[in-house]
């Protein structure tokens, strides 16, 4: 996933995952993180980073 790009609905660009502000882990989600756009902090998307242990 790390090619992966995603189109902000907000400004409209093109943004790539290495490039997405990364958040921490949303409430009682452990292994989730919610990126966001670097340009206007809008949520791109949220994604599973973690072990289903």
């Amino acid at each position: 996933m790390t090619d992966a790009r995603f189109d902000c609905d907000t400004c409209g660009r093109t943004v790539a995952r290495a490039e997405a502000d990364v958040s921490g882990t949303f409430g009682d989600l452990d292994g989730w993180q919610t990126l966001c756009c670097p340009h206007c902090g809008a949520r791109l998307r949220t994604v599973f980073v973690g072990s289903e242990e």
